[in-house]
């Protein structure tokens, strides 16, 4: 080929490529990281399956590499970084796993907030469009946003009354759960999911609070053998889960596979999310059955107990929020609003 003619060739390839149609033929691959063992419920019923919609969507031009059990390195708590300073794409993560940085999320975290997870996770998904984006998430873009169903006590010696909670040693996962526990007077741990079975084993805890459905994933009722369950419409606790992007990455993509991520994201992938861990309640709940576990449930007498006992966790809650310059009472009130709307 003559060099004019090579010129020529590489010109109208370059055009080619600069063309709207060509540009928007462009696949992406996006690295999803997040601190839970390939098979826990998260990464094998959620995340893929969404990874797998968005390749299918997009006729194959995005591509999801998951990266499970902190296998990119670091800890729990350093996944939002990682996503904000684009050393991965995207990360999978609990808000309260960095204390105190993502206030307004937390009230979904308040003791006997929750109702339905479901619910909850689209008024979660509410607060975060019309508020959280923009002030606590404003380094990342979130694409869902949601909670997991009932937590509840386990523990070596067993937990049947307020009373027993006195000085048990037990592992909480944010600051405003190991408040309610500190409140209920119990000795909290704060620590990581991934790190409970080392700390049962080791002693340096007697129990957990977590959900049913993560209990297989860490192989919880082969070191714990009693669980506490709680009556009543209102969970003891919940916490606040977050999948977040890259912003650079997201306003990168071509707009048509941007609006694809949209459309698989959001208030669809946050609902999808927490009804697919809630109900995974309940085979891991058949587990600890079968096991021979003992599992106990509170009365609603016992429970109004436990209620009126963490009423001061939300009073400091409030009281942090007004500090901050945060109107705490109206997002909880606003929170509680939402959740009714969507069922709760």
């Amino acid at each position: 080929m003559k060099r004019r003619d090579f010129i020529k060739t590489t010109a109208l390839a370059a055009a080619m490529l600069a063309a709207p149609g060509i540009a928007s033929a462009q696949e992406v691959t996006l690295r999803l990281h997040q601190f839970l063992p390939p098979v826990a419920t998260v990464p094998a019923q959620i995340l893929k399956p969404w990874g797998e919609q968005l390749e299918a969507a997009s006729d194959g031009r995005i591509k999801v590499q998951h990266f499970d059990a902190m296998s990119l390195g670091g800890r729990p708590p350093e996944l939002m970084d990682q996503a904000r300073d684009g050393v991965v794409d995207m990360s999978m993560t609990l808000v309260g796993y960095t204390p105190g940085r993502f206030p307004r999320s937390e009230v979904f975290e308040l003791p006997f907030m929750m109702t339905d997870p479901v619910a909850t996770a689209k008024a979660y998904w509410d607060m975060v469009e019309s508020d959280f984006q923009n002030n606590e998430y404003a380094d990342v873009k979130v694409l869902g946003a949601w909670v997991h169903g009932p937590g509840l006590i386990h523990s070596k010696g067993g937990v049947n009354s307020l009373e027993d909670m006195k000085g048990l040693t037990l592992r909480g996962p944010t600051r405003i759960i190991n408040d309610l526990l500190s409140e209920l007077g119990a000795e909290p741990v704060g620590m990581p999911l991934p790190a409970i079975p080392e700390a049962i084993s080791k002693g340096v805890v007697k129990g957990t609070v977590i959900p049913w459905e993560v209990t297989p994933a860490v192989r919880l009722t082969e070191l714990l053998h009693n669980h506490t369950e709680f009556s009543g419409k209102e969970a003891l606790y919940t916490s606040a889960i977050v999948l977040v992007m890259n912003k650079d990455k997201y306003n990168a993509l071509p707009e048509d596979l941007r609006a694809i991520l949209d459309a698989e994201s959001g208030a669809k992938l946050s609902a999808f999310a927490s009804q697919v861990m809630w109900d995974g309640d309940v085979p891991a709940r058949q587990i600890a059955v079968d096991a021979g576990n003992t599992i106990v449930q509170l009365d609603e007498a016992e429970v109004a107990r436990w209620k009126e006992a963490s009423k001061p966790v939300v009073e400091r809650w409030i009281a942090d929020m007004d500090s901050k310059g945060i109107d705490g009472a109206a997002l909880i009130e606003q929170a509680k609003a939402l959740i009714a709307k969507h069922g709760g």
